[in-house]
């Protein structure tokens, strides 16, 4: 087993890493639940059929962290929600995020701000597709979608995405259309 585990941390860590910092948006976070996969693989591996790649298990281990992650949130912030004095306490959160890391290229930035801002469906779909390079067979894989399901929810994030950065973008005669968002 210490074999395999190693085989798929050193193929694979970095991949699960950047994946979880672009769903989380906070690195130390993410690699605090790259920690979580991993614990799952290793209780796990034993279980694991071969019905998909390990490739596709793995981010199906990760997906599923970060959604755990986000219900655990999602109850945390209502607690605190409750007892949190707004007009006294300014939040604020110093980490550099993975949009303040790429180029100064404004439609990056734009890009990747937009991405903070669409359903978690559209942003794990354009991540594994366009970020970590998944297929639409390994995507679907993933999620536990059918392929048709992955296509669909693609093509609304991609035309979500065009009429936002269209909105954020100036004036200055760009048009996102042009930039080539297809893949195969």
């Amino acid at each position: 087993m210490d074999s395999v585990f190693e085989k798929l941390y050193a193929d694979y860590h970095q991949d699960v890493y950047q994946f979880l910092v672009y769903m989380v948006q906070n690195k130390q976070l993410a690699e605090d639940l790259v920690q979580e996969v991993y614990i799952r693989v290793l209780k796990s591996h034993a279980n694991f059929q071969g019905k998909s790649t390990e490739k596709t298990w793995l981010f199906s281990i990760a997906k599923n962290v970060a959604i755990d992650h986000f219900r655990k949130q999602k109850k945390w912030k209502n607690r605190v929600l409750d007892k949190f004095d707004w007009s006294r306490h300014a939040v604020r959160d110093d980490e550099a995020l993975p949009e303040e890391i790429a180029m100064a290229n404004e439609e990056i930035r734009v890009l990747y701000d937009c991405l903070k801002r669409c359903s978690t469906d559209y942003r794990m779909v354009i991540i594994m597709r366009y970020l970590q390079e998944l297929s639409i067979i390994e995507t679907s894989e993933v999620l536990g979608w059918s392929e048709s399901k992955v296509k669909t929810t693609q093509h609304r994030a991609i035309k979500w995405l065009r009429l936002e950065m269209n909105e954020r973008l100036p004036k200055e005669g760009r048009d996102i259309e042009k930039v080539r968002m297809e893949r195969s």
